[in-house]
């Protein structure tokens, strides 16, 4: 399944020969030179902050529009003054350069307030998972090590669940009017910073407290979405930060009269270095919502004139199974949303959105929080999340990997080697150290450890240094990249190596589906692991086997159709709409573990039958065994 190519629609529409044609090489490559000159705007040693581009939007459009919430729109001074007060209390609390605060608040002014506002002061902000307890809050909190922690009243009670853990950290309540947490919780934290920033000076703070901090340093202390365990907190610089906003404002052409979308999870990197760094590159304003939201997206994006949207693949796909009577009426392409950026759209999917909401730029990507390479696909050249036209002028690499044996193809001399046209291997990005660049560096986590495991030595050339991705892609004659699937995610049956999201994006349109999450699990006695599905179905909507099993004859060879169904009432998805698997690929088919209808694929009567112990063995399946789960 990963031997294949995705069917290609291109870059420009040729009505003659009915299909896309991609642009020159040349004209991607001037696209990709204007993204690596903004990139070279701030050097390493530039005494230059977050805090800096922000103060210096406000001296140039004080009376803009920054943010809109709700019924709000809150000017760059407005909320310069507010991050003052933050700044003025946090310094007065004890807060330096250099230290670290914690902040947990849900999308809302005041996360700005507090992210700028400690910015002023030169101190790293670690953003927290709004949604978590116990052990991983406990461990995030021990990653990153804070000074002080700034909780939201929204998400006091969780917290509270684990305060007999969260000894000795100063824990700072910071009141919340739509979400009021019970007076018996809000007693637990320390309501002092609340009080006295309610005193606090709207007047700037004085710069030379963060004047040691260059653009090298750290600002944000991002955690990864953690889909396979705990996420790591990865390390993200000013100059990284803001090189992120300067090369989407070239790409975007970012002018101030444009209106962001922000209703991804602040705390995660896409809302927090996409959105937001460019929109501030660009002066421009950002219409926050508190979370995303089926039924008001688009109401959203056509009462505040919204031109750039950021998405996630499973996004998309939710917003194109919805269909509300007032967005008929109103006519789907009556917005004027005129670019976006993100991740996970698939063709089907994209051609899909084009056709129902209207022609725009989307910018399909592909990277992570703390990679130190992207591919960015600036041509529309839908399926593909980016081009390498001269693969001299970047440090992007994709090497061969055996997916069966999970170890890197190596040459005679012990090398690895690139891959080659159609080849699925892994991506990398070469760890470049220079004292007056930025581009190229690996910043880490907070743990030295995970650090280094995410780097591969000896590539192409003895001592040289790459950062892993943990991705496969594979990439056309054109030079167009297609993300294939996690190392790990893809699995091996009937001798054929299968692909977890090539199988999804293959049947994603089954009717009446909401999600659909593919995996192998392990079947005693069988090598490798079969495919299984995790269908969550639309309200009203009931699984029909039949029409699924035709699916999966129409658009998969049958070593990649699942061999197993089970229709769970709700998607196991983290906060940033990625789907998780650990949990189901222990369950596996188990019907003690898996209380959702279980369903197993028979060939003969060419259908999935509801799971029993003698249809699994009339199919030729043992009885699932827990101890064989890796």
């Amino acid at each position: 399944m990963t031997d294949t190519i995705s069917p290609k629609v291109d870059a420009t529409y040729d009505e003659v020969a009915d299909v896309i044609l991609p642009v020159p090489r040349s004209e991607t490559q001037e696209k990709m030179d204007r993204r690596a000159k903004a990139a070279m705007l701030i050097k390493p040693s530039d005494h230059y902050t977050l805090a800096d581009r922000f103060e210096h939007q406000v001296s140039q459009r004080a009376d803009q529009s920054f943010l809109i919430y709700n019924d709000r729109s809150l000017s760059y001074l407005e909320v310069d003054h507010q991050a003052n007060k933050i700044a003025h209390t946090a310094y007065k609390l004890g807060l330096r350069a250099g230290d670290v605060c914690a902040i947990a608040l849900e999308n809302r002014p005041e996360f700005f307030f507090a992210w700028f506002g400690l910015a002023k002061i030169g101190a790293t902000v670690a953003f927290i998972n709004t949604q978590i307890h116990g052990t991983p809050l406990v461990h995030a909190l021990e990653a990153c090590n804070p000074k002080m922690v700034l909780v939201g009243e929204e998400c006091a009670s969780l917290f509270a669940k684990t305060m007999d853990q969260l000894t000795d950290l100063p824990l700072y309540l910071l009141p919340d009017s739509e979400k009021p947490a019970t007076s018996e919780v809000n007693a637990q934290f320390d309501a002092s910073f609340a009080h006295a920033l309610e005193a606090a000076s709207i007047e700037s703070f004085d710069k030379s407290v963060r004047s040691a901090v260059t653009a090298e340093m750290p600002s944000l202390l991002i955690f990864t979405s953690g889909t396979t365990g705990l996420p790591k907190a990865a390390i993200y610089s000013h100059m990284r930060w803001m090189c992120s906003g300067d090369v989407m404002h070239v790409t975007l052409d970012a002018v101030p009269d444009d209106i962001f979308y922000c209703f991804l999870p602040l705390y995660h990197g896409a809302a927090a270095t996409s959105i937001t760094s460019t929109a501030l590159a660009a002066g421009s304003s950002i219409l926050l919502r508190r979370k995303f939201s089926v039924r008001s997206f688009w109401p959203d994006i056509k009462n505040n004139q919204v031109t750039v949207v950021q998405y996630i693949g499973e996004i998309c796909r939710y917003l194109l199974n919805h269909d509300d009577a007032n967005n008929q009426e109103q006519g789907y392409r009556d917005h004027q949303v005129r670019a976006m950026l993100g991740a996970g759209l698939t063709a089907e999917s994209w051609r899909r959105w084009l056709d129902k909401f209207g022609s725009m730029d989307v910018y399909e990507g592909w990277g992570s929080t703390e990679a130190n390479t992207n591919l960015i696909n600036l041509d529309n050249y839908i399926g593909s999340c980016g081009r390498v036209p001269d693969k001299k002028k970047t440090n992007f690499l994709l090497v061969r990997y055996d997916v069966e044996a999970d170890q890197y193809i190596k040459d005679d001399q012990g090398f690895c080697i690139p891959c080659q046209e159609g080849e699925v291997g892994e991506a990398l990005g070469m760890i470049i150290n220079h004292p007056d660049m930025g581009a190229g560096r690996f910043e880490g986590y907070t743990s030295a450890e995970a650090s280094e495991q995410k780097i591969v030595r000896n590539v192409l050339k003895s001592d040289d240094a790459y950062w892993r991705s943990g991705d496969l892609l594979r990439y056309d004659q054109d030079d167009y990249y297609y993300f294939v699937d996690r190392i790990g995610d893809t699995y091996r049956w009937k001798s054929e190596n299968v692909s977890t999201q090539e199988v999804a994006t293959a049947l994603e349109d089954f009717q009446g589906a909401e999600t659909i999450n593919i995996y192998g699990v392990l079947v005693p006695n069988h090598e490798g692991r079969a495919g299984m599905a995790a269908i969550v179905m639309q309200d009203g909507e009931t699984f029909d086997p039949k029409a699924f099993f035709q699916l999966t004859e129409q658009r998969l060879p049958r070593y990649a159709a699942p061999q197993f169904v089970r229709v769970c009432g709700a998607a196991d998805i983290t906060t940033t709409f990625k789907l998780r698997k650990v949990d189901l690929q222990r369950q596996g088919y188990d019907p003690k573990a898996c209380r959702d209808p279980l369903f197993i694929r028979n060939e003969e009567a060419s259908t999935y039958e509801s799971y029993s112990p003698d249809r699994l063995a009339a199919v030729g399946y043992p009885p699932f065994q827990h101890s064989e789960q890796g």
